[in-house]
């Protein structure tokens, strides 16, 4: 059989089932990384509940997936997880979904080995929001699971080096209401309110304008350029106010 037969007859096994996303929906990516638990907490020492290191490196994974190539309009990372939403008018690969979760894990992953030094595997999952305040709630449901996910970790994780196993850890922690969770904390000499920001509301990364000085080669006068850089922001506000700083910094409607 020829190629070109060969190719009509089988490249349709790899496209039959391609979904597009349509035009006018928002697409907001979610990469989780792989047996994270595992490979921070046992293959590699980190600081447990929360690691600086850790931090950094989800940071750097993050900015690398902002400008990999795609128009992306803002991210957002806690813990082991980064969110990501393209500009509405992102249309490579004419919108073909897995292409963007595959490339999109690749990428994530490759960066995140490059940091680590060994490798650290992410997945991808895309959610099609019709509305722009389906993406303002995307991302407080975010922020809110990164404030309960930390709460419980640095519960957890008192209890494991006061000598608890695993099991009665995880069990004392999820028969706790939120306040008595702060209480334990605070008994051991731990006030939740006074822990960083980044720690318990994730970060995030968004793109700004800002006016870089120079100098006119010809005239030598000084002039004004406006140039574009990531901002990273480790203070995020919460609840109202974040809704409010993301209706700020997240993109108009799509025409």
């Amino acid at each position: 059989m020829k190629f070109d037969d060969l190719d009509a007859r089988l490249r349709i096994f790899e496209t039959a089932h391609d979904h597009c996303a349509l035009p006018g929906l928002y697409l907001v990516a979610r990469l989780d990384g792989r047996g994270f638990t595992r490979l921070t907490k046992e293959v590699h020492a980190f600081e447990a509940p929360f690691d600086e290191r850790m931090r950094d490196y989800m940071l750097a994974t993050t900015r690398h997936l902002l400008d990999c190539g795609f128009r992306m309009a803002y991210g957002y990372t806690q813990s082991d997880e980064i969110s990501l939403l393209l500009h509405p008018e992102e249309n490579s690969y004419g919108r073909k979904l897995r292409k963007y979760l595959s490339v999109l894990a690749g990428e994530a992953s490759a960066a995140f080995s490059l940091q680590l030094g060994a490798p650290g595997i992410f997945d991808c999952r895309i959610s099609q929001l019709p509305r722009a305040t389906d993406v303002v709630d995307y991302f407080r449901w975010r922020q809110e699971d990164a404030g309960r996910n930390s709460l419980n970790a640095h519960c957890y994780w008192l209890l494991r080096k006061q000598g608890r196993s695993v099991a009665e850890a995880t069990g004392q922690v999820k028969g706790l209401r939120t306040a008595a969770k702060h209480e334990l904390l605070f008994a051991a000499g731990i006030n939740y309110n006074d822990l960083p920001a980044w720690q318990k509301r994730g970060v995030g990364l968004y793109w700004e304008d800002y006016q870089k000085t120079g100098v006119n080669p010809l005239t030598r006068q000084t002039t004004l350029t406006t140039r574009r850089r990531l901002t990273t922001n480790q203070e995020l506000p919460l609840g109202p106010a974040y809704e409010t700083f993301l209706q700020t910094h997240l993109l108009p409607p799509p025409a």
